[in-house]
């Protein structure tokens, strides 16, 4: 079975029912692939929603109280929460074209050590392909 870890961007994507590119539609909805989901991703979309800076359709059924249900068992994603071995690699990795993003660079350290493919539509994630991130890009 195939496993991949989605970006935060990819997340408010789902919930805000944006596109995505072909492949990508495919390995979240129809290839019965494990789908990932980093806790700073998750924190960080308690935080858009709380904020209100993401703007839900009307049925959707996602809440800041429901967040983990929704992702979980609506989505049937899993949530990877961040340990030592992701602190671990975060410390050995540089910063990359001053992208100090602490989210996402938790994320990617995260999907290396994880040895996960990461799907994402930031387009400085590529620059970390040199340091073993497998990046799917949705664009």
């Amino acid at each position: 079975m195939d496993r991949y870890l989605i970006d935060t961007n990819v997340l408010v994507q789902i919930v805000t029912e944006q596109d995505f590119t072909e492949d990508v539609r495919y390995m979240l909805e129809y290839s019965g692939a494990q789908i990932y989901v980093c806790s700073a991703s998750v924190q960080e979309l308690i935080n858009l929603l709380q904020c209100e800076d993401v703007k839900l359709q009307k049925q959707k059924s996602v809440s800041v109280l429901n967040v983990f249900e929704f992702i979980e068992n609506t989505l049937g994603y899993t949530i990877k929460y961040i340990d030592k071995g992701h602190l671990n690699q975060l410390c050995k990795m540089d910063i990359v074209d001053k992208h100090t993003d602490p989210f996402d660079r938790i994320i990617i350290a995260q999907a290396i050590t994880e040895k996960l493919p990461l799907i994402s539509s930031d387009k400085k994630f590529p620059k970390y392909k040199k340091i073993g991130l497998d990046f799917i890009p949705n664009y």
